[in-house]
């Protein structure tokens, strides 16, 4: 005869609705659980944000890649969810195991997938979409884990203390959603400007298996049998080994993929507030390079091309007083003083870092002339959007747009009607406004809606473009765009408010420039045939 009191074997579970036994209060234990989903779920937003943020700076367009991370890893949750199900009767073990995954695949992904863009981005065939392919990947394997987190923590919770489902649900996801509020603002905030991307996520990594150890060897490690509480225990030692390697190594591996993306040539890699800068080359005679945020922004060996084109044929008229919107390099700058009778050039950019290291780099403050010691020259640290909206009305002769180019999502403002409305505001009359809006062989769709766009805002526009030396070369370390893709020209937009558009002019010792009109809807031709400079070597200054 079965005796009904005799005890359960170690390992198994209560039976429904019995309380589990806990070495704690009740109550303390219900917190307990309840701050370890509030942990959980900072590190995984932490973990979707890392993955959108490192796949925009390597893949670019990062409206494309926050929607495939948060698309996949929303399915993937719903699709985690299900499997745990199976997982309710032992949700203790089931639990420790899913987070001990998790930080080691969370923590992980993004050195993973930069080594993967860094070290074999390049190959080309069908390893061409690999980091894309990566990125899906971890975006699965995250959502799954994440989702399978919910119904192991709804059955812990009610394990401790039944009470109706409604009140289960709304303490679990109210916990979980202000875990995420804290985990998405720590990361713009803390993670990534002091740790950086890396850093950062292998120590969310860390508190993630940490949290999901503590809560199940604990308080429910009653609920697993000696086996299980050993191999869980060396688990996490492991994966809590894998994540401090890592990260005594972290420096190294960033030195390595940096080598293997912009060459051996790197000398200065900082992340700035706003973006990652890497200066390359400015020692021993070779060129210096800027790449922000993994593109081409200055090439040493052409840069002059570019910000001649740019500068020079909007002070063939009044020039007194300039307004640079970016340029934080200081070249435009440069050019700007080259040009006699200039009193005042402001600078306004974004990012603060890059005008220290314009201002302070040797090599970079010799390309741009020492542009930011000239008592000429202001720079003020601001968004261009916001400050033109506090610029006096007809303060400028000059407004230069030394922008992103309008291909990137981020950028999308500042090629807007309500910006050049706001910079036709700020001109004087008379006054010229010069931007920068992409090649016009490779994206002529996107130029000629820039020019649309600056008509509408009441500015007559005159179009020119001057082409690269090097019109097979992909700018920068942005190798989703393949050869085909590579920018051939820069492409630019002289305007001045009323009907008559301005003509461009150029110094005589500058490229010369063809003004451009637009035929058809389809395709987008260049009238009249136009004679370029010859091609050469010289690398772009713009991607």
């Amino acid at each position: 005869m079965i005796d009904p009191h005799a005890p359960a074997p170690p390992g198994t579970p209560p039976p429904w609705g019995a309380p589990a036994p806990l070495p704690v209060r009740p109550g303390t234990g219900r917190f307990l659980v309840l701050a370890c989903v509030f942990v959980c779920a900072a590190c995984g937003l932490v973990y979707e944000l890392e993955l959108v943020a490192l796949a925009s700076y390597l893949i670019g367009d990062s409206v494309t890649q926050a929607s495939v991370v948060l698309s996949v890893m929303v399915f993937a949750m719903g699709v985690g969810s299900l499997g745990a199900k199976r997982l309710r009767w032992h949700a203790a073990a089931g639990f420790g195991a899913v987070e001990a995954a998790l930080a080691l695949v969370g923590g992980c992904s993004a050195m993973a997938l930069y080594a993967v863009f860094a070290w074999t981005g390049d190959w080309g065939g069908l390893w061409s979409a690999g980091p894309r392919c990566l990125l899906v990947a971890f975006s699965l394997a995250i959502g799954l884990l994440i989702g399978a987190e919910v119904p192991l923590l709804m059955e812990l919770i009610q394990r401790i203390r039944r009470q109706d489902a409604g009140g289960a649900v709304a303490d679990l996801f109210a916990a979980d959603y202000v875990g995420a509020l804290v985990g998405g603002l720590a990361f713009p905030f803390l993670l990534l400007p002091f740790l950086g991307q890396l850093t950062g996520t292998l120590l969310t990594g860390t508190v993630n298996v940490v949290a999901g150890g503590a809560l199940v060897l604990g308080l429910f490690r009653r609920d697993l049998s000696r086996r299980a509480r050993w191999t869980l225990l060396a688990v996490n030692l492991t994966v809590l080994g894998l994540l401090a390697s890592a990260a005594v190594l972290v420096d190294d591996f960033e030195r390595a993929a940096r080598h293997a993306v912009y060459g051996a040539d790197v000398r200065v890699a900082l992340q700035t507030d706003v973006q990652e800068v890497v200066l390359t080359g400015g020692t021993h005679g070779r060129p210096l390079d800027l790449f922000l945020d993994g593109r081409l922004r200055v090439g040493g060996r052409d840069e002059r091309r570019y910000h001649e084109a740019l500068v020079h044929p909007a002070m063939s008229g009044p020039h007194a007083r300039v307004l640079i919107l970016g340029g934080g390099d200081g070249m435009a700058a440069r050019e700007v003083l080259r040009e006699p009778g200039v009193d005042q050039v402001d600078v306004v950019e974004l990012d603060g870092g890059l005008v220290r290291l314009a201002r302070h780099d040797p090599a970079l403050s010799a390309l741009n002339g020492h542009a930011y010691d000239d008592p000429h020259v202001h720079e003020y640290t601001a968004d261009a959007f916001r400050w033109l909206r506090g610029a006096p009305r007809s303060g400028y002769d000059v407004v230069i747009a030394d922008l992103p180019d309008p291909g990137i999502t981020a950028s999308t403002k500042l090629y807007s009607q309500e910006f050049y409305g706001l910079a036709r505001r700020a001109l004087a009359p008379g006054g010229r406004l010069v931007v920068h809006a992409g090649p016009v062989q490779n994206r002529p769709r996107a130029f000629w809606t820039v020019a649309a766009t600056m008509r509408a805002a009441g500015l007559a526009v005159t179009p020119y473009r001057v082409l690269g030396h090097d019109p097979g070369f992909a700018a920068g370390p942005d190798r989703s765009a393949g050869e085909s893709r590579a920018p051939h020209d820069w492409g630019f937009l002289l305007a001045a408010a009323g009907r008559t558009a301005p003509p461009p002019a150029l110094p005589p010792d500058a490229p010369r420039l063809r003004t451009l009109t637009r035929r058809g809807l389809a395709g987008d031709t260049l009238e009249p045939p136009t004679t370029w400079p010859p091609p050469s070597t010289l690398v772009h200054p713009r991607y």
